[in-house]
């Protein structure tokens, strides 16, 4: 009889460490893919980088699903109380050794000191994001610990500088930018206050038709009709020089354009001129 106590003592004690070692799922700010219909002055510009994310609720660090990540004391113990919102970082081109790091049930000291947790966004915090720049550059020269950094925001005026930046940053293996809308709150859901840019692809499409412009656009090119080697058809109105508008290429000519994925029917997504290479 005893005994038969003792063993439902220990598997009542298993079931209620199991319970509590659960974590409810973050709701995390996600976000939507890059589009150059915004209105890109009112937008924060970072990289993207390619870590793991890591929401830090005040005790402990966690992953999107919620399991906790196991860290050194000392990685997390200049923390504040109030949630963040950041990155397990170890470099550029270092995804795969930091995931073993992060999922090591044995915590390797030496290796935790090449990780660095870059803090993005406040969860809690009630102000717009213009002003959780500020909050979190005072949380790290709080901190005041070598591997706790904020993410380095700043902004670009033009699409075009935009993309230009992106390609840089992937020529030295980042992995792309994101956008932060200025005046947006904290919430976990999906929206374009949060958006990701990441490489381009570029491909060749033939000229079928030309639509003329409006507004300051008319009597000038206002987009293409332009097919691909594979029949799809889609208009191509964006990355045109106003000489380009002015001379257009022609129809029947081959020209290069950059997309950033397919649509589910199998469009080019946000595709944008790049240059004319051949006639047809």
């Amino acid at each position: 009889m005893q005994r038969c106590r003792l063993i439902s003592f220990f598997l009542l004690v298993i079931l209620f460490t199991g319970v509590s070692a659960k974590n409810k799922v973050p709701e995390l700010q996600l976000a939507n893919r890059y589009h150059d219909q915004i209105d890109l002055s009112q937008y924060w510009v970072s990289e993207k980088f390619d870590g793991v994310r890591g929401y830090w609720d005040g005790t402990q660090i966690m992953s999107r699903q919620g399991n906790v990540i196991q860290t050194p004391l000392w990685f997390v113990a200049a923390l504040p109380k109030t949630p963040l919102d950041g990155e397990l970082w170890l470099g550029r081109g270092q995804f795969d050794r930091l995931s073993g790091i992060v999922r090591s049930h044995h915590i390797n000291e030496d290796d935790w000191r090449l990780v660095k947790y870059l803090i993005f966004d406040l969860p809690a915090s009630e102000l717009i994001f213009d002003l959780r720049i500020d909050a979190i550059k005072s949380i790290v020269k709080e901190a005041n610990r070598r591997h706790i950094l904020p993410v380095v925001q700043f902004k670009l005026d033009d699409h075009e500088v935009l993309l230009e930046k992106l390609d840089h940053i992937v020529k030295n293996k980042g992995e792309g930018l994101m956008l932060h809308r200025g005046s947006s709150l904290y919430h976990g859901s999906r929206s374009d206050d949060l958006l990701k840019l990441k490489q381009s692809n570029d491909a060749e499409a033939t000229v079928i038709e030309h639509y003329q412009g409006k507004g300051k656009y008319t009597g000038m090119l206002g987009s293409l009709l332009v097919e691909t080697n594979d029949q799809r058809r889609f208009k191509l109105g964006t990355g045109f020089s106003d000489f380009e508008r002015a001379n257009p290429p022609p129809i029947g000519s081959v020209i290069t354009y950059r997309y950033f994925g397919l649509t589910q029917n199998g469009i080019p997504r946000f595709a944008s001129f790049l240059r004319m290479r051949y006639l047809h």
